[in-house]
C-alpha cells in the first residue's frame, strides 16, 4: 500500500510478525527466548486449558518468563492470536501434480477438516480481517493449483475454494458446538422416546435405521455427505462454464 508521499506505508505489526518481517525481538538485555517458542507455548494453553485461559501472562508463565519479556517480540495479544491462527492450522496437504480437481478439493476440504479439529479452540479467535498469514496462504495457493487445469477465470477458481474453506469451518464449528453439551442419554434413544411414530412417520423410521447411532462416525459421515453434494455441485457449474 502506497501513501501519499509515494513511499510504501508500513505493514501491521502483526502481518511483519506473520512473514518474519518483524525483527528478532532482542531489545534489552534479556535473551533465550523467540518468537516462536511464543507462538508454541501460547498453543499448548490453548490446547491443554481452552480457549478462555489464553493471556500473555499465562504464556510468559509456562515460559518461566515475565509478561513484559514477551512484549519485546509481539506487541500486543491481538498479534498473539493472529499468529496464532495461522500457525495452528499447519501447512496444507501434499497433493499431486496432475491430481483431477475433484479429488484435489476433496483432499484439500479432508485435511482443513482434520487441521481444525486438532486444535478446536481455533474457531473463538475473533476474526479481525481476512487472514494473510503465509500457512493460510499456502492453503489457497494449494486449492487453487488444484483448480489449475479448469477453464474458467481465476477469481472464480479464488471463489470455489473460499466457498469450500467456508463450508469446512462451518462443518466444524458445528459439531464443535454440538458436542460441546453436557451429559445426557444420546441423541437417538432420546428422540426414540419423545417422538409419536404417527405424527412423525418419516423421522421415526429415519431415527430407526439409526442415522446418529454410535455404529457409525456419524460426524465424519455426514461432513462426506454434504462435501460430496458441494463438488457435485461444483463439477456442474465447472461444465457449464466450459461449455
Amino acid at each position: 500500500m502506497a501513501a501519499r508521499d509515494g513511499k510504501e506505508a508500513p505493514l501491521p505489526k502483526s502481518v511483519a510478525l506473520l512473514w518474519g518481517l518483524g525483527g528478532s525481538g532482542a531489545r534489552g538485555p534479556k535473551r533465550g527466548l523467540s518468537l516462536d517458542q511464543i507462538v508454541e507455548a501460547a498453543i499448548a494453553v490453548a490446547d491443554e486449558e481452552g480457549f478462555g485461559a489464553l493471556s500473555m501472562s499465562r504464556v510468559a508463565e509456562r515460559l518461566g518468563f515475565t509478561t513484559m519479556s514477551l512484549y519485546r517480540y509481539v506487541d500486543n495479544k491481538d498479534s498473539l492470536l493472529e499468529l496464532l491462527s495461522d500457525r495452528a492450522v499447519g501447512l496444507p496437504p501434499d497433493i499431486a501434480a496432475g491430481t483431477p480437481w475433484r479429488t484435489a478439493l476433496e483432499t484439500w476440504a479432508w485435511a482443513e477438516f482434520h487441521a481444525i479439529r486438532r486444535h478446536p479452540w481455533w474457531l473463538d479467535i475473533p476474526m479481525q480481517r481476512p487472514p494473510v498469514g503465509p500457512n493460510s496462504m499456502a492453503w489457497l495457493e494449494n486449492a487453487l493449483v488444484g483448480l489449475a487445469e479448469t477453464r474458467i477465470p481465476d477469481s472464480l477458481k479464488l471463489q470455489l475454494v473460499l466457498n469450500l474453506s467456508l463450508y469446512v469451518v462451518g462443518r466444524v464449528r458445528f459439531l464443535k458446538d454440538l458436542t460441546g453439551g453436557g451429559e445426557g442419554e444420546e441423541y437417538s434413544t432420546v428422540l426414540e422416546r419423545v417422538l409419536d411414530p404417527e405424527q412423525y412417520p418419516e423421522l421415526t423410521k429415519a431415527i430407526g435405521q439409526q442415522v446418529f447411532g454410535n455404529e457409525i462416525n456419524w460426524e465424519e459421515m455426514d461432513f462426506s455427505f454434504a462435501l460430496d453434494r458441494l463438488l457435485d455441485g461444483y463439477a456442474q457449474f465447472l461444465d457449464t462454464q466450459s461449455g
